[in-house]
């Protein structure tokens, strides 16, 4: 069985999964839709798909069984809203959405109508949450974690903002960074059992000058490039995570990385290195969670991709992924995120078919999204310490 899938948005980020879902056995027909509609012609035609609507909401007035959204962060509750409300399955590029009341309007949509729902977050599948979501028992009671996006604006924003954005992109450049925060945050509760419950974050007033930053430029009334939160966690425990937007860090060789600490033993990460630690000693696994390159960076099919952000789009699976559960379809297509793409196909795909409940659905998403948003609102009260609310877990 196969269902038909629109992607909404033809960017730089959709290019790659438009190519993965057209690849994958369990998908149809895909059509793609943009604003520009240039774009999604270019699309189309690049990977040989279905066809293109005029706008989103001819797609969702369509017969198409699902749609994948791909459009600027900022975007995604409403879209996603309107999806469930024509009765379509979802996957949704990160953040689930940017406030509370959309994440909820999110969850109560998916609960009635038990369509599915998927955020794609790369950092589930990421190779050292994957090794520590497989050796949570050996750490003990995990009482300490972080989580750290550190992408530098330099290094692949620039271009990318002024791809989307057009010729006000620096209005848009400005996003905060906390409420981007499910790459770190979804990394730790991707392998820990629980969830944040209270937050205190800082912020740092960006000092650069080139316009980008500046409450009188931003949308967002945004002025801090660099944030830090403090959540405490249900059952005892705190996570923290780190946002940087100017950050003297090679985040194109590794943007999100991870430290463990239980009462038993520990797990941390550098750019370059990874290693399990227990009362014994330590032990290298940096070339098990090492991906692997999936492409060359001139590879065709990164056509219109930044060369900034190409990193993201040439990584392969590591050592620690199950690439037996992926359709022999995708075996040397484009990966990316540490070899996460394959995985964010494939389980959507598998939901929707099987009528099974992906791993970041709903519950989850809000889980990994609202306590950026809630940071966000402590940052700009000062550090204030906040209450996270939790809509629990997906019914039975």
């Amino acid at each position: 069985m196969t269902f038909s899938l629109g992607i909404v948005g033809a960017g730089q980020f959709a290019g790659s999964f438009a190519k993965l879902f057209h690849l994958h056995p369990g998908v149809g027909e895909v059509h793609v839709t943009d604003l520009l509609p240039e774009r999604a012609r270019a699309l189309v035609d690049q990977h040989g798909l279905a066809g293109t609507f005029e706008d989103v909401g001819s797609m969702l007035a369509s017969g198409l069984d699902a749609v994948a959204v791909f459009t600027q962060r900022w975007t995604h509750g409403p879209l996603v809203a309107a999806a469930l409300d024509a009765g379509k399955h979802v996957y949704s590029a990160v953040p689930m959405a940017i406030t509370e009341d959309e994440i909820a309007a999110i969850v109560e949509r998916v609960r009635r109508t038990g369509l599915v729902y998927m955020m794609g977050e790369t950092s589930y599948y990421n190779p050292a949450t994957v090794y520590v979501r497989r050796r949570l028992a050996d750490l003990g009671r995990v009482f300490y974690a972080e989580g750290d996006y550190v992408h530098d604006m330099d290094l692949g924003f620039y271009d990318a903002y002024r791809y989307s954005g057009g010729p006000d992109w620096r209005a848009t450049a400005s996003y905060p960074p906390m409420l981007y925060p499910t790459h770190a945050v979804g990394g730790v509760l991707g392998a820990l059992p629980t969830h944040a419950v209270s937050v205190s974050c800082l912020g740092v007033p960006d000092t650069r000058g080139d316009g980008v930053f500046e409450t009188s430029v931003s949308m967002f009334g945004n002025d801090v490039s660099n944030a830090t939160a403090l959540f405490e966690l249900a059952g005892g425990g705190s996570m923290r995570t780190n946002e940087f937007r100017r950050v003297g860090y090679p985040s194109h060789l590794k943007e999100s990385r991870f430290r463990f600490f239980g009462t038993e033993a520990s797990f941390e990460q550098t750019v370059n290195q990874s290693v399990w630690q227990d009362k014994e000693g330590f032990t290298d696994v940096t070339d098990l969670l090492r991906a692997r390159p999936s492409l060359d960076e001139d590879d065709p099919s990164l056509a219109g991709v930044s060369p900034a952000l190409r990193a993201a789009f040439v990584s392969g699976c590591a050592p620690v992924h199950d690439r037996a559960r992926l359709p022999k379809e995708l075996t040397g297509a484009p990966n990316g995120h540490e070899g996460a793409h394959h995985f964010l196909v494939d389980d959507f795909v598998r939901s929707v078919t099987d009528g099974t409940v992906p791993p970041v659905d709903a519950w989850v998403a809000a889980r990994f999204t609202l306590p950026g948003i809630v940071a966000h609102e402590s940052m700009r009260r000062g550090g204030e310490r906040l209450p996270i609310p939790d809509h629990g877990e997906a019914p039975a």
